[in-house]
């Protein structure tokens, strides 16, 4: 199975520019989740790939197969692609059956009947829903639903599964439930796929890779560890996971150290900007390395509580000094009153 292969892709909207040269690889049998906020350019982008939307600029291909070329002005039509698409919308024919639900692209294509018969089957066992093919949309619960939509998209037997956000109709426990189905059912299936999302930790579960998008460019891309544990800009840091942020004036920077002041206290991290002395600096730290103290310390702001919150298996605690709001974990509750909260430097990235 060849790689997919997008290079310098533009594509307006109007005369707002929704896609701005933006290049990236899907690997064969690799999961890409595209990951961004609204407005990123991620949905944008797999409707591109699947021929819903026309660029003005640049290629899509599968190997050898181009499916996109402006230069050469080739544009192959969505049916044509033969990808597997899945919409946040189920889109289910109400008054079809499963089977026929399923079926249906097939019949289109005048696929003929034993070989629809077999690969409906399959395909509907691969998804654990075999004994429900003649059941109704409206007699399946939601996930049951969504695995109608994917069983329709996978009966092609497709080089590459496109999802536009298709757990995002589900509840938080069906989701997180979904996600591990999914998973589990990509990898056995060997097949590449690209999964559109804006929840960064169904990103990180399903996929082998990450494209984080911000405003039509890549901001970062590559596996769900590297995005999280080593951002490469502001942007990066910032989206991925739970954060504090931190402002001050930078006093020094040298040997990969950044130290700013904040509110009189000297606070250090790795630097991952070049700034002079002198210039803004802005520090970010997970909420999960953040400390609370009782002993002042290096690296340490002496903060006013401000509430908890029970979380089940932890608490998460809000101080604050001046402006500064600064939220950690502990595994019990605190007293009222004033605590230092250390920000250890190898967690703090300062921009």
């Amino acid at each position: 199975m060849p790689d997919l292969a997008i290079n310098d892709l533009r594509l307006r909207l109007g005369d707002h520019e929704i896609l701005k040269g933006l290049s990236l690889k899907v690997p064969a049998g690799a999961v890409v989740a595209l990951l961004g906020p609204s407005g990123s350019g991620k949905t944008t982008l797999l409707r591109a790939i699947a021929g819903l939307e026309v660029p003005h600029a640049g290629s899509i291909a599968i190997g050898d197969r181009v499916f996109f070329d402006a230069a050469r002005k080739i544009d192959l039509p969505a049916e044509q692609r033969g990808l597997g698409l899945v919409f946040q919308s189920y889109a289910l024919w109400p008054h079809r059956t499963v089977f026929d639900n399923v079926a249906y692209g097939l019949k289109l294509r005048n696929t003929p009947a034993a070989e629809i018969k077999t690969r409906v089957g399959k395909t509907l066992s691969q998804i654990g829903l075999g004994a429900l093919a003649e059941r109704y949309p409206h007699q399946l619960s939601g996930g049951q639903q969504q695995r109608v939509a994917i069983a329709r998209a996978l009966v092609y037997q497709p080089p590459l599964l496109l999802l536009d956000e298709p757990l995002s109709n589900l509840d938080a426990k069906l989701r997180e439930e979904a996600r591990a189905w999914l998973r589990t059912l990509i990898g056995e299936l060997g097949i590449s796929a690209i999964h559109v999302t804006h929840d960064q930790t169904e990103a990180m579960a399903i996929a082998d890779r990450i494209v984080l998008l911000d405003a039509g460019t890549v901001a970062q891309e590559g596996v769900p560890t590297a995005l999280y544990n080593e951002p490469e800009n502001l942007f990066t840091a910032e989206f991925m996971g739970s954060n504090n942020r931190l402002e001050g004036v930078l006093v020094d920077a040298a040997d990969g150290r950044a130290t700013f002041d904040i509110y009189g206290e000297r606070i250090t991290g790795q630097a991952r900007a070049p700034k002079a002395a002198g210039a803004q600096a802005t520090g970010i730290i997970r909420i999960e390395s953040v400390r609370c103290t009782e002993e002042p310390g290096p690296n340490r702001l002496r903060m006013q509580f401000k509430t908890q919150m029970y979380l089940g298996e932890r608490w998460e605690l809000v101080f604050s000094t001046g402006d500064l709001t600064v939220r950690t974990y502990a595994h019990s509750p605190v007293s009222p009153g004033k605590h230092f909260i250390e920000f250890p430097p190898d967690a703090l990235w300062v921009f």
